[in-house]
């Protein structure tokens, strides 16, 4: 298990914003890596009550589940676990149980691990690279039959970072835009939910 606080800022981007990012950045085709995210809430949605978010990462055939939690200071402290595929499979399919850290996380914040399901995926080809001392992700993601684009900016320093984002928002001439994570956007569409 390892743990991180993220920071992040994210803005959803159009079509051709999403191009004009990519035309900025010189970004090729070939920098683009498939990624699949396959989320997990209880049939009562407890996880996202709760303001976290449980995925499982599938990656280069590296599988990785993630427990996301919202601090009181707004950042998300992320708590990582390796996977095998049968692993994996196993969760996804619903013959196991999250166990071991994670596992106990759940039960710390009230959610039984038993009573987990996996009830979406969204796919992302994604792009990052090195921005004003953070890392960009320029994303295109994939599912219930809806496309969609975003540009994120990690960084170590809340204040400047959003300072940075901000202004190469301005200079690219895209507007900010509220932008709910890609969990909220997969509910949303899903169920039908106004994004949070």
């Amino acid at each position: 298990m390892n743990q991180e606080i993220e920071i992040e800022f994210k803005n959803l981007l159009t079509k051709e914003e999403f191009d004009r990012v990519r035309q900025t950045f010189h970004i090729a085709d070939n920098a683009f890596e498939h990624q699949e995210n396959h989320y997990f809430d209880t049939p009562q949605f407890l996880l996202k009550e709760k303001r976290a978010a449980l995925r499982i990462r599938a990656k280069n055939g590296i599988y990785t589940l993630t427990l996301k939690q919202t601090t009181a200071q707004g950042t998300l402290l992320e708590t990582h676990e390796r996977l095998t595929k049968e692993e994996a499979d196993a969760l996804l399919n619903g013959t196991a149980v999250v166990q071991g850290s994670i596992a106990q996380i759940l039960r710390e914040i009230g959610v039984p691990p038993e009573q987990l399901r996996h009830f979406g995926t969204l796919a992302t080809d994604r792009a990052q690279w090195s921005y004003e001392g953070g890392t960009l992700f320029l994303d295109h993601s994939h599912y219930l039959q809806t496309d969609d684009y975003e540009l994120e900016y990690e960084t170590e320093d809340a204040e400047r970072g959003k300072q940075r984002f901000f202004q190469l928002l301005s200079s690219l001439h895209i507007p900010i835009r509220p932008t709910a994570n890609k969990i909220q956007r997969l509910y949303a569409k899903k169920y039908g939910e106004e994004e949070q």
